[in-house]
C-alpha cells in the first residue's frame, strides 16, 4: 500500500471530529495513491509522504485565496504543493497542503445533489492530484486530470463527478 503521513487541522466547527475526518481522508487518500501507483506508475518516497489537510470556512479560504492567487472570493479547494513535482516523478518527503472550505463544499454538494461525503471525496482527491503535478489550466491537462479523477472516485465506488454538469474544478 502507498502509505501517507496525514496531518490534520480543523479550523471550523462545523466539520467532523479530526478522528472522524482523519479516517475518512485516509480510506480517501490511501486508495488515490495506490490507484496512482499501480495504474500510472507513480513513484512514492519509502517513508510515507506527508500530507497536510486543513479543514475551514469560506471566511478562511477567501483569504489565503487572495493573498496567493489573486483571487478575492471563497472556492472549494486549494492546494500548496511544497516542492515542484511532474506528474508521475518522484515527489519530495512532503507533498503540500489541501484547504477545503466547508461552506462551499455543503453548497456545491446541494446544487449537484451529492452527498457532503461524496463531494469531500472528490475535492479530496482533486487536491491530491494538485500535489502531485497535476493541473487542469488548459484543455489537455484538464482531460488528464479529470480522468484520473474519475477513475480513482470509481474505484472508490463514486461515479464520474464531471458527467453532464457544468460546475468544474476553478483553474
Amino acid at each position: 500500500m502507498a502509505e501517507l503521513d496525514i496531518q490534520i487541522s480543523v479550523e471550523d466547527i462545523g466539520w467532523p471530529g479530526e478522528e472522524t475526518l482523519l479516517s475518512f481522508c485516509e480510506r480517501v487518500l490511501s486508495a488515490a495513491a495506490v490507484y496512482l501507483r499501480d495504474s500510472e506508475k507513480q513513484p512514492f518516497p519509502t517513508m510515507p509522504p506527508e500530507v497536510s489537510l486543513v479543514f475551514t470556512d469560506d471566511a478562511s479560504i477567501q483569504d489565503i485565496n487572495a493573498e496567493w492567487r489573486g483571487k478575492d472570493k471563497a472556492t472549494n479547494v486549494l492546494s500548496f504543493p511544497a516542492f515542484p513535482v511532474q506528474p508521475g516523478k518522484m515527489p519530495g518527503p512532503m507533498l503540500g497542503d489541501i484547504i477545503i472550505a466547508r461552506e462551499t463544499l455543503e453548497r456545491e454538494a446541494a446544487e449537484l445533489e451529492k452527498s457532503f461525503d461524496d463531494h469531500l471525496t472528490h475535492l479530496l482527491v482533486h487536491g491530491f492530484l494538485h500535489l502531485l503535478g497535476y493541473d487542469h489550466m488548459n484543455s489537455a491537462e484538464a482531460e488528464i486530470m479529470e480522468g484520473l479523477e474519475t477513475r480513482i472516485l470509481a474505484q472508490l465506488g463514486l461515479s464520474d463527478p464531471y458527467e453532464g454538469q457544468d460546475l468544474k474544478m476553478e483553474p
